[in-house]
C-alpha cells in the first residue's frame, strides 16, 4: 500500500493462499451505544433539564443524553452531525430542541448548523429547523411558553448573532434580525407574553418586542449601577420582574414599567428598569433558577456556592460545591426538593442543601488519549491532558476512582493480572499504579520525549514502552509487578513510535512509527531488529493495535495522508476490528481486513477526532474516546447473522 506516496510492503501470510479470491464483507457484529461518560459543562450553559419521564436531558459531543437517575439507564438522541451547544425543553416537557455547530465533513467542506426539535419519548425528529439559515452554529434557544410552545427563538454564532423566531409545527421562520456584535449568552420569551423576548450577554441586556414581521429592541439602562462585563443568566420571578445574574456577582432586579410607545412602537406593552441590586456571589453568577415554590437559586463561579433566595431575595440557605467538581454551571429542580447541578468540571451533581451533593455523572475536562481495558473484568482506565487517571466500571456505568498524575497521561495498559496499570506521560516518565490502593508503586523515566504506547507482554513478564525519541524500551517485570528492570532497547526506527503489539508467545514485537514503518523485534533474543520481514509473515499476535500491517491495511481510506486513523483494535475472538478515525467516527470492519476499500459499519456521536478504541476482556463492549470533546462512549457489541443483520439496526451507516 502507499501512504503519501511512500510504499509500505506487507507480506501475505501462508494461510492466505487464496488471497486473490478473498472477499471483504460487512461484519456480522454491530455496535449499539450503551453509555456515554461525561457532560459538557466546561464551556456551555443552560444544558440540564428534567423531563416528564423523570429523565435528565443534557449533552456532550454530538449526543443528547436522557438519563434516568433512579433506574440508572441512558437513552441517546443521535441525529446531530456535529457538537451540540444548546438545549431547550418545550413547556410539555416532552419535546426538546437542540442546536449544533457547523462542523466540516471528512473532505473539509462545511456542514450547515441546524436545530432539531424531537420527541424525547420516541427519540423521533419532528422538525429540522434552519438548515442554511444559521452561521457557524447555534448558540442559544428558547421555546415560548405563553402559547404552549408554538414558537422557538434561535440565536446563531455569526458576527451579528442573528436572532430569529420560528414556527415549531411548520419549521417556518417568522422574523429575523441582527442582535449585536457582542457575544449573546441567553435568550428567553416572557412566560406571559410571547411578543416579549429578552437576550443577555457581554455588556448588554436587550428587551425585544416582536410584532408581525418586525423585531424592535430596547437596551436595558444600568443608570447608577455599575455596568457588568457579562450578564450571564436571567429568570422571570413570580412578579414577572426579571432577575439577571452578572460577572460582578450581583443579582439585578429589573421591574416592569409602562412602555413608551413613541419609541418602541404600538406593539410595546412594557419595559424594564433596575429597581434593586442584591450582592449574591464573589465572582460571576453562572446560573439562576426559579423554583416551583417561588424561591430563586443562584450558582457561583469563583465561590462555587449554591444559594437559595426567598421571592424578595432574602438569603435562605447556601452550600459550597466541592472544589474537585468546579463551579456551578447550571441548576435544575428535580422532584421532592431535590436539586441537580451541572458544573464547570464536567460533573452532574444531585442532592439537597441539607444533605449535600454527590456526583451522578463525571467526566474528563481536557483532551483524551490514553485507554486501557482490564484483562478479566468490565473495567477500563482513561487519561489525558487534565492529568487525571480514571478507572471506570463498565458494568455499573460509574467512575470507580481517579488519581491526579504528575503530568499529562498519554497511554495506559493493565498488567495481565489486573493488579496494576502503567501510564505513559508527556515527559518520558511512566508510573505504575496499584488498582486497589491507588498508590504509585514505581516511577521511571526513559528519554525526555512523550510516550505514545505502553504494553505488557501476554504473560506479563515484559513491559514495552514506545517513545517519541524513536526507541522502544523493554523492562522485565518482577516481584508481583512492583519491580521493573531495564532489559533492553529496540533501536532502528527512523521516526517516533506510534503503536506496538506483542506476539502470542511474548517473545516478539511488531511496531509502527510516524513515518509508516512496520518493524519486527526479537525481544527474548536481545531486542534485535529482524531485518527479514518476510519471515515474520506467519507470526501470530496476542493483540492487534498496530494501524499498519497486512491484517488491517484494508481499513485505510483511499488517498489517506497517513494521519486518518488514530487507533484500531482487533476483538479478542479475532472476528472484527474497530477503528478510531480523525473524522469523529468509529468503524467496525471484518477481521482480517486485508483488501483495499473494505466495507465497514460507521458510527457517529463523537464531536472531534476519535483518539482510541479498545474491546473489553470478553468483547462484550467497545470503548471509544473523543479527543477534544472529552467524551467516552461504551458501545455494546451485538452478535448477528448474515441473513438478518442490517447496519441501520444499531444506528450505523456503511
Amino acid at each position: 500500500m502507499f501512504l503519501r506516496g511512500r510504499p509500505i510492503t506487507m507480506y501475505i501470510p501462508s494461510a492466505f493462499s487464496n488471497y486473490e479470491e478473498m472477499r471483504m464483507e460487512l461484519p456480522v457484529e454491530k455496535l449499539q451505544l450503551d453509555w456515554v461518560y461525561g457532560y459538557r459543562g466546561r464551556d456551555c450553559r443552560s444544558n440540564l433539564y428534567v423531563l416528564t419521564s423523570g429523565e435528565l436531558v443534557y449533552f456532550i459531543a454530538c449526543v443528547v443524553v436522557l438519563y434516568h437517575v433512579q433506574r440508572r439507564t441512558q437513552r441517546h438522541y443521535l441525529r446531530h452531525t456535529d457538537c451540540v451547544r444548546c438545549l431547550a425543553v418545550h413547556p410539555d416537557r416532552v419535546r426538546v430542541a437542540s442546536g449544533q455547530m457547523a462542523g466540516v465533513d471528512k473532505d473539509g467542506k462545511p456542514l450547515q448548523p441546524s436545530v432539531h426539535i424531537w420527541d424525547s419519548s420516541t427519540l423521533l425528529t419532528l422538525q429540522q429547523i434552519g438548515l442554511g439559515s444559521f452561521e457557524r452554529g447555534v448558540g442559544s434557544l428558547a421555546f415560548s411558553t405563553a402559547d404552549d410552545g408554538a414558537y422557538l427563538c434561535v440565536i446563531d454564532e455569526s458576527n451579528e448573532h442573528m436572532l430569529s423566531v420560528w414556527d415549531c409545527a411548520r419549521g417556518v421562520k417568522q422574523v429575523e434580525i441582527k442582535s449585536t456584535n457582542e457575544s449573546v449568552l441567553t435568550v428567553e420569551f416572557n412566560p406571559q407574553d410571547s411578543s416579549n423576548i429578552i437576550t443577555t450577554g457581554k455588556s448588554h441586556v436587550y428587551f425585544w418586542t416582536w410584532s408581525g414581521n418586525s423585531l424592535t429592541k430596547k437596551q436595558g439602562i444600568f443608570g447608577k449601577y455599575k455596568k457588568p462585563k457579562f450578564i450571564q443568566c436571567f429568570v422571570f420571578d413570580t412578579n414577572r420582574d426579571v432577575l439577571t445574574g452578572d460577572s460582578e456577582g450581583n443579582i439585578l432586579t429589573w421591574a416592569r414599567v409602562a412602555a413608551d410607545t413613541r419609541t418602541l412602537g404600538k406593539g410595546a406593552k412594557e419595559t424594564y428598569q433596575i429597581s434593586k441590586q442584591t450582592r449574591a456571589h464573589e465572582g460571576s453568577i453562572f446560573s439562576l433558577c426559579l423554583c416551583r415554590d417561588g424561591t430563586v437559586l443562584s450558582g457561583g463561579g469563583k465561590d462555587r456556592r449554591l444559594v437559595q433566595w426567598s421571592p424578595n431575595l432574602t438569603l435562605v440557605q447556601e452550600v459550597e460545591i466541592l472544589e474537585q467538581f468546579g463551579a456551578v454551571r447550571t441548576i435544575a429542580e428535580g422532584d421532592d426538593g431535590e436539586l441537580l447541578v451541572g458544573t464547570t468540571r464536567n460533573a452532574l451533581l444531585r442532592g439537597t442543601f441539607a444533605e449535600g451533593f454527590r456526583p451522578i455523572i463525571q467526566g474528563h475536562t481536557d483532551e483524551l488519549w490514553g485507554l486501557g481495558t482490564h484483562p478479566s473484568r468490565d473495567l477500563f482506565v482513561t487519561c489525558g491532558y487534565d492529568r487525571q487517571l480514571c478507572m471506570w466500571d463498565g458494568g455499573e456505568h460509574t467512575l470507580a476512582w481517579s488519581v491526579t498524575l504528575e503530568e499529562t497521561g498519554l497511554c495506559a495498559d493493565f498488567h495481565p493480572s489486573g493488579r496494576v496499570v502503567t501510564v505513559g506521560l508527556s515527559t518520558g516518565r511512566w508510573v505504575v499504579v496499584d488498582t486497589e490502593t491507588l498508590q504509585v508503586l514505581s516511577g521511571y523515566t526513559d528519554g525526555n520525549e512523550q510516550l505514545s504506547v505502553v504494553r505488557y507482554s501476554p504473560n506479563g513478564e515484559f513491559l514495552a514502552i514506545g517513545s517519541h525519541d524513536n526507541f522502544i524500551y523493554i523492562y522485565s517485570v518482577e516481584e508481583s509487578e512492583h519491580k521493573y528492570t531495564r532489559f533492553g532497547r529496540c533501536v532502528g526506527h527512523s521516526s517516533f513510535i506510534t503503536h506496538l503489539d506483542w506476539s502470542k508467545d511474548g517473545k516478539f514485537i511488531m511496531s509502527n512509527s510516524g513515518d509508516y514503518e512496520i518493524l519486527y523485534w526479537d525481544v527474548a533474543g536481545g531486542c534485535k531488529l529482524l531485518r527479514n520481514r518476510f519471515e515474520n509473515r506467519d507470526r501470530e499476535w496476542a493483540s492487534y493495535t498496530c494501524v499498519l500491517g497486512f491484517h488491517v491495511f484494508g481499513v485505510w481510506p483511499d488517498g489517506s495522508d497517513g494521519t486518518d486513523i488514530n487507533s484500531l483494535c482487533r476483538s479478542h475472538h479475532e472476528r472484527v476490528v474497530a477503528v478510531a478515525d480523525d473524522f469523529c467516527k468509529v468503524h467496525l470492519f471484518q477481521y482480517p481486513c486485508a483488501k483495499p476499500k473494505a466495507p465497514s459499519l460507521v458510527y457517529g456521536g463523537h464531536g472531534s477526532h476519535v483518539t482510541n478504541v479498545r474491546f473489553t476482556h470478553d468483547d462484550g463492549y467497545l470503548i471509544s474516546m473523543g479527543g477534544k470533546d472529552t467524551s467516552i462512549f461504551q458501545w455494546r457489541v451485538l452478535a448477528g447473522s448474515r441473513s438478518t443483520s442490517s447496519p441501520q439496526d444499531a444506528g450505523a451507516s456503511t
